[in-house]
């Protein structure tokens, strides 16, 4: 294959996955990374893509786009449920105590896994999404808070000056945390600086805070950091960080945990 012919392939992958990684890339065609390093260099010259870290995303993912709930609900289902149920392991078996949900489909997927420990256990529940707070109120026995404000649209969130307050008043024992962005030097981030006040008063107040991320965010840099590495307990991912971002979260000593 032409090099013009994989540079056809790679942006037709993009528009089709929103993201192409360097070894994936290099196995389909039969080439090695640095290959594949070479064509996304030229891609990204003629402004057909952005390079981040391990691959390339589109143009369009540009530091405050956000992708809807409703989109994000069916993007990388399978692994975000193979986080949700990892990330579980946070609790032990016979924890009682609390527990803060943040917006978002990754951390929906704990509440998922979670809901069947609910019934007769001793935990305490708090979240400022909507759709989990609608979920969870449906399963018998379970204590949870939701925390109002000002309704966010896009993430059916609540957000605001009010829901900032009320979570800096709390001390959740442990926080699952979603985010648009994971970087080495730029650490957590996401679009809207509103979203970005709330999981900053998140992580602040919580004991223990675990990330819940896909690959997908690795590398990416939104328009607003709410966390550094140093700030996390644990990442529970899909795929083995690498390059810079493996050496800042050892620095950081963030536990890496692989669902």
């Amino acid at each position: 294959m032409y090099a013009t012919e994989r540079h056809e392939q790679i942006e037709l992958l993009l528009a089709a996955e929103g993201r192409v990684g360097v070894v994936e890339l290099a196995e389909r065609f039969d080439v090695t990374t640095e290959t594949i390093r070479r064509d996304l260099d030229h891609l990204e010259s003629l402004g057909a893509l952005r390079r981040v870290h391990g691959g390339a995303v589109g143009r369009e993912r540009a530091s405050t786009r956000e992708p809807s709930l409703a989109e994000r609900e069916h993007h990388h289902g399978s692994a975000k449920a193979a986080i949700g149920r990892r990330a579980l392991e946070a609790l032990r078996a016979d924890f009682s105590g609390s527990v803060f949900l943040d917006a978002g489909t990754t951390t929906a997927a704990v509440a998922s896994a979670l809901i069947p420990r609910l019934p007769g256990a001793r935990i305490e529940v708090v979240t400022h999404a909507l759709s989990l707070g609608h979920t969870l109120s449906a399963v018998p026995g379970t204590a949870l808070s939701l925390i109002g404000g000002r309704v966010r649209g896009l993430t059916a969130a609540a957000v605001g000056a009010d829901t900032v307050r009320a979570i800096e008043s709390l001390r959740p024992d442990v926080a699952y945390i979603g985010t648009n962005g994971v970087s080495a030097s730029f650490g957590l981030s996401t679009p809207d600086p509103d979203e970005a006040a709330v999981k900053r008063a998140i992580v602040r107040s919580a004991r223990r805070v675990v990330v819940v991320a896909d690959a997908d965010k690795f590398g990416a840099e939104l328009l607003v950091g709410f966390a550094s590495l140093r700030d996390i307990d644990v990442l529970v991912t899909d795929t083995a960080p690498d390059g810079d971002l493996a050496e800042a979260l050892a620095d950081a000593e963030v536990e890496v945990w692989l669902a």
